[in-house]
């Protein structure tokens, strides 16, 4: 109820925020009709781009019918290669949407990094809150495939490289998830003595079952990084679950686990032409920097339709 509440509340005051721009909008179209002022115009033109971004958002989040949509997300994004190409573009990728969160308001905390051996990242994890930060980043997951001449090589080859995300929602505080201790493996940073000034406080958490592993580092102690790890642990199970169609996570199928996540579901490409493309829609843009800045609402928007559209052809 607490929910649907601050949503009606959320929607009330965007629409008072939409009227409001118009209005500035309308008031400065009148006065540019008598008084030409190039400021004036400016600050008309800057209004109306604005508007028009946040009635998409509002497009996309019309599409997002789901319970757990509205929620805030974990993002995870692995290089599946060890080499330097695949672990810059883990990297890229990480920065996307990192800018795509700012453009959305929506606050992003690392909770694990992990460098690469020349440039780049083996793997991140990121926290993103902000009201339907699931539903929309829910469309990313997949493996993203860049084609590209690699910088790392003065050979001039083609290069392919791809890297996984992955994405669950942020669970609520009050969904009591229970996993048998039986079921997890807990790793800790152990020291001894007392003359360490920077001891390790790392904690690896390992779902057996499964073989799901979360790592955090990012928190200011142990027992932090403990509980933050088993909430992302939680979250992906949940996940899991309902994308497999089971009602416990007793009942996930370890061996289709990662098939959720392999299908290749979107190509960027800088060689020969440049373009990205999302394998699933077909949509298309030659603007590759543009996406790599986080404008990607169109990918993610075009998606969502396309389930819709499979939603309803089921149900009739």
């Amino acid at each position: 109820m607490q929910e649907i509440e601050y949503t009606i509340f959320y929607i009330h005051k965007q629409y008072q925020r939409w009227c409001s721009i118009l209005e500035e909008i309308k008031t400065a179209l009148e006065l540019l009709a008598t008084s030409p002022d190039e400021q004036l115009l400016q600050e008309a033109q800057a209004n109306l781009a604005q508007l028009q971004q946040e009635l998409e958002t509002a497009e996309i989040r019309a599409l997002l019918t789901n319970s757990d949509d509205q929620k805030g997300a974990f993002l995870t994004i692995k290089a599946e290669s060890d080499d330097a190409d695949g672990q810059e573009w883990a990297y890229i990728l990480l920065k996307m949407y990192y800018q795509w969160a700012n453009k959305h308001n929506y606050q992003i905390h690392l909770l694990e990094e992990s460098g690469g051996d020349v440039s780049g990242i083996k793997s991140a994890t990121c926290e993103i809150t902000g009201l339907y930060a699931y539903g929309f980043l829910k469309s990313e997951l997949g493996i993203h495939q860049l084609q590209r001449l690699s910088p790392f090589e003065t050979s001039g080859n083609l290069r392919t490289s791809l890297a996984r995300v992955e994405v669950s929602p942020i669970l609520d505080e009050s969904i009591d998830l229970v996993i048998p201790d039986q079921d997890l493996q807990i790793t800790r940073w152990q020291w001894h003595g007392q003359n360490i000034n920077h001891p390790e406080i790392w904690v690896r958490v390992v779902h057996i079952p499964s073989g799901i592993t979360v790592f955090c580092e990012q928190e200011r102690s142990q027992l932090e990084n403990k509980k933050q790890a088993l909430a992302i642990l939680k979250s992906k199970l949940v996940a899991i679950a309902l994308a497999q169609g089971v009602k416990s996570i007793a009942d996930i199928q370890p061996g289709e686990i990662k098939s959720l996540s392999s299908q290749i579901i979107r190509e960027y490409v800088l060689h020969p032409y440049t373009k990205v493309k999302d394998l699933r829609t077909k949509v298309e843009t030659t603007n590759v920097q543009d996406v790599w800045n986080g404008d990607i609402d169109f990918l993610i928007k075009a998606y969502l339709q396309q389930q819709s559209y499979m939603t309803v052809e089921k149900s009739s």
